[in-house]
């Protein structure tokens, strides 16, 4: 206990004296600002050289190997001496050595303060919160001295390297020393800086480390059993002491009301007392009725829900946090309390808000007296029950903390202390195992029946899991508090109530923010139509808008609960800043840096890179390409190609920035060839054929084209594949590899010219020629029938009743085929017809043709010859003459 007060002085010492240092950083830093333009790599000096040893400059050797006629050996030219640094930048750097030099000993100091073992949490705490701000100004100076020391090496890489051959001037060799210098000097400093930062990480990472083994230590304590009647006959010992204790206490209560209640103090005191029950009593009347939640409203929205829970919420809680801060302010400005009962009073208040706190959350999630204005999914005995429960625990765990206080105030007894814990953890255990019983509720849904109980409906609304969470942690406060883990056991509580605290305003937060975000968005709401008016977004937008933003305010919210949660376990805040900080700027896997803040603006860089990309393609596709005389398939090609280039630029330049250097591109490339000899082949095939389509451009986008058993019009070409649309609509894809390697018709290849031709059939009685000229007039009369070549005409057959034409004429563009084929049909019939050359079909003018018979036709011949008649004079006519049962 004595050396307790030394480490407190000595902090609050070091943190009055952390203010010149930091005054004197302030002052460095001014200079180091007002610096223009940072230019150390001209005023510093050399380095001086160190005891013992020798320098030589590049002048100095010339002078010494070839000395000067008429010259000392040690002469030096006129134009060769240094010009005299500037004063300011010289100033700068000393000023930001000092500061290094001042952080420097700050942190040996918060470093040899860190090797006592009697350290408390709050000195840790200061320890760590003097080591930040001295790691913020040391990263600060970090990445002020990137740039001049930038400077310095490129205007020492102007130089070019050191001939080894010739010798050079002595201008040149003494401007090389100083840019040396200049180098050296900025690059031992930022080495410097570096070190020191690690070092003040080190000691952030260690008081964590002293503070973890602390709260663990703490923790699993383990002292007398409650169940040990050993811990009883102690308390039964230590009682009447403590009895003194508190007498002494009331009697000290007393002595300050007689010596410090004065009228004002007490009319203070009064007053405060007034507005914290008119406040309660406000609030259990009141309050409710301000709710706005009418009991006759049979079926209110999710939107008025929520606002009504959330104003029960607010109602109920923030006037019994007022009042009771007004009671604790009253008795710490009056002075009628003791000090040490201080704490007393304050714990007696805040369990009494916390209770209140409890109410308000019950009532305005669960509501038991009004289920329609009820947020949450239970039924209304399980919110009654709920209710019940949660302001039992809430009552037992203020009565507890209540004691607790008053022990630490009269200074009981160690093994009161451990017996008041004990107890209040073994009472809030049977509360919660009471409170689980109930929710059974079997009772309701048991019916007469020989079989076993089988739930047939869940009236309770408490889910298995949170069920057998209860019965765990009630089990484990049990054993813990019996078996004198009494530490263990009320942290158990404490967590148990704090993050069901936590996960109940989880649930409201969520809801809130999918009903009020992502409603607001997604419904017909007055936002939702303003939003669709002035920015023209469609509804659709809007909808995956109100998605993403609910999508984001739920991460939001877990990530903060999560943190919340593992407070009590020994996470602080400044470390969660500080490992955020660490991995948003920069942390090392073995030799690799790894810097979120890096990455995000690599990926800026890329994104914004492939927007204007795509806005320069579209300006060629739209504007531009269609203004000159090229046709469609090489303004494709042109725009595909200047879209992938402006891809590649993108990623160049986000490679660049994150530092990646060719050598590392080159291990990629090689882990590519190994993938690509797996697993990549085809792809890479696709994308090379692709290439090769584009740069040859045998197939162009807007040829018809016949592939298998599809035909259709080029839509797109790009590297993996080519979009053909056929002519019923439909899409097929190509891989180009096909279009390379396999076998393609194009029809329009070297022009748009098609090919057209008709079967016309003419009766045998008519004349072939006048049937050719009459064709040939009607492809003449044609528009989109070329000229040249000529229409012809080609007698393809004579046949029995008919006469076989084809019509073969040339056509200007092939997506006319079916068009023309169409328009010549009816001209030739129309024409035919008229002349007689195609009869009208009709009753007694119908000619029916039968085809197929030529073998019945031989075997009735065949039958027809056995019963000729013999033959005259003896001459064989060739008939058969045979009977017919000869064979």
């Amino acid at each position: 206990m004595s050396r307790r007060p030394s480490a407190r002085s000595r902090i609050a010492r070091e943190t009055r004296l952390r203010s010149p240092i930091r005054s004197m950083i302030a002052a460095g830093l001014a200079a180091l600002l007002l610096a223009p333009g940072l230019g150390w790599a001209q005023s510093a000096p050399p380095p001086a050289p160190a005891a013992g040893t020798q320098t030589k400059t590049p002048d100095a050797k010339s002078s010494e190997t070839k000395p000067a006629e008429g010259k000392p050996a040690d002469a030096k030219p006129a134009d060769a001496k240094p010009a005299p640094p500037k004063p300011e930048m010289s100033e700068a750097l000393k000023a930001v050595r000092a500061k290094l030099d001042a952080a420097k000993n700050d942190l040996a100091a918060r470093e040899k303060e860190l090797a006592r073992t009697d350290l408390g949490t709050p000195e840790l705490s200061a320890i760590r919160d003097g080591v930040g701000p001295v790691t913020d100004e040391i990263r600060t100076i970090i990445g002020r001295l990137d740039a001049p020391l930038e400077s310095a090496r490129e205007r020492l890489t102007q130089l070019g390297p050191k001939p080894k051959d010739a010798e050079e001037s002595p201008e040149v060799a003494q401007e090389r020393v100083e840019r040396d210098a200049a180098v050296s000097r900025i690059d031992e400093t930022q080495r410097l800086a570096r070190s020191l930062l690690v070092q003040g990480d080190q000691i952030i990472d260690r008081v964590s480390n002293r503070r973890r083994e602390s709260f663990t230590k703490g923790l699993f304590e383990r002292s007398l059993a409650l169940v040990s009647p050993q811990l009883w006959r102690r308390v039964a010992a230590d009682v009447p002491r403590d009895v003194r204790s508190l007498q002494s206490a009331l009697s000290d209560i007393l002595l300050l009301f007689s010596r410090n209640g004065t009228l004002g103090n007490l009319l203070l005191l009064g007053l405060a007392f007034g507005v914290s029950v008119a406040l309660y009593f406000g609030r259990r009347n009141i309050a409710p009725r301000l709710g706005r939640r009418d009991a006759a409203m049979a079926e209110p929205t999710r939107r008025q829900t929520l606002l009504g829970a959330w104003r029960v919420l607010l109602l109920g809680t923030v006037p019994a946090v007022i009042g009771s801060y007004a009671v604790y302010y009253a008795l710490d400005g009056t002075d009628l309390l003791p000090s040490r009962l201080l704490p007393v009073a304050g714990a007696i208040l805040a369990g009494l808000a916390f209770i209140a706190f409890v109410e308000a959350l019950c009532d305005g999630l669960l509501s038991p007296d009004k289920p329609q204005w009820r947020p949450a999914p239970v039924s209304d005995a399980a919110a009654i029950r709920v209710t019940r429960l949660a302001v039992g625990i809430a009552t037992v765990i203020t009565v507890v903390k209540s004691i607790e206080a008053l022990n630490s105030g009269i200074s009981a007894a160690l093994p009161i202390s451990i017996a008041t814990r004990g107890i209040g953890a073994v009472a809030t255990a049977l509360i919660l195992a009471i409170g689980l019983h109930r929710f059974a509720d079997k009772e309701e849904e048991e019916e007469a029946c020989f079989g076993p109980y089988v739930p047939t409906k869940t009236t309770t609304g408490l889910g298995g899991p949170a069920r057998l969470v209860g019965w765990a942690a009630t089990a484990v406060i049990g054993v813990a508090a019996l078996v004198g883990y009494v530490a263990f056991a009320a942290f158990v509580i404490d967590q148990l109530v704090w993050t069901a605290s936590l996960l109940v305003l989880l649930y409201l937060l969520v809801q809130s923010a999918d009903t009020f975000v992502g409603g607001s968005l997604s419904d017909d709401t007055r936002l939702a139509t303003a939003l669709q008016a002035n920015t023209g977004l469609r509804k659709r937008s809007l909808n995956q808008i109100a998605v993403l933003s609910t999508g984001a305010a739920r991460v939001l919210l877990f990530l903060i609960v999560a943190l919340l949660v593992l407070a009590p376990w020994g996470l602080d805040s400044t470390d969660i800043v500080s490992s955020i900080r660490q991995a948003f700027f920069g942390f090392k896997v073995g030799d690799v840096t790894i810097s979120l803040s890096t990455i995000a603006l690599g990926l800026g860089i890329l994104i914004l890179g492939i927007v204007i990309t795509r806005a320069v393609q579209r300006w060629l596709e739209q504007v531009y390409l269609p203004a000159t005389d090229l046709d469609a398939g090489l303004r494709n090609s042109i725009s595909t190609v200047s879209g992938y280039c402006g891809f590649l630029l993108a990623l160049a330049l986000a490679f660049s920035y994150l530092g990646l250097s060719l050598e590392k591109l080159t291990i990629v490339a090689g882990a590519l060839s190994v993938g690509i000899g797996f697993g990549l082949q085809s792809i890479v095939n696709n994308f090379v054929s692709g290439l090769l389509l584009l740069w040859e451009r045998p197939i162009r986008v807007g040829d018809q084209v016949v592939i298998g058993d599809s035909e259709g019009i080029v839509k797109r070409i790009s590297v993996r594949s080519t979009e053909i649309q056929t002519f019923d609509r439909s899409a097929v894809i190509v891989p180009n590899s096909n279009l390379i390697s396999g076998i393609v018709k194009n029809r329009v290849r070297g022009d748009r010219t098609g090919r057209v031709s008709l079967t016309v059939n003419v009766l045998r009685n008519q004349d072939p020629a006048r049937a050719a000229e009459m064709l040939l007039a009607c492809a003449a009369q044609h528009a989109d029938v070329l000229k040249e070549p000529a229409p012809r005409v080609v007698f393809r057959k004579i046949g029995d009743p008919f006469l076989e034409f084809e019509l073969v004429v040339m056509i200007v563009d092939v997506s006319l085929g079916l068009k023309v084929q169409n328009d010549l049909n009816f001209a030739v019939f129309g024409t035919l017809s008229q002349a007689g050359f195609i009869p009208p079909l009709g009753p007694g003018s119908s000619i029916v043709t039968v085809q197929g018979l030529d073998g019945m036709q031989e075997a009735f011949s065949e039958i027809a010859g056995r019963f000729r008649p013999p033959p005259e004079n003896g001459i064989d006519s060739g008939r058969d003459t045979s009977p017919l049962g000869a064979r």
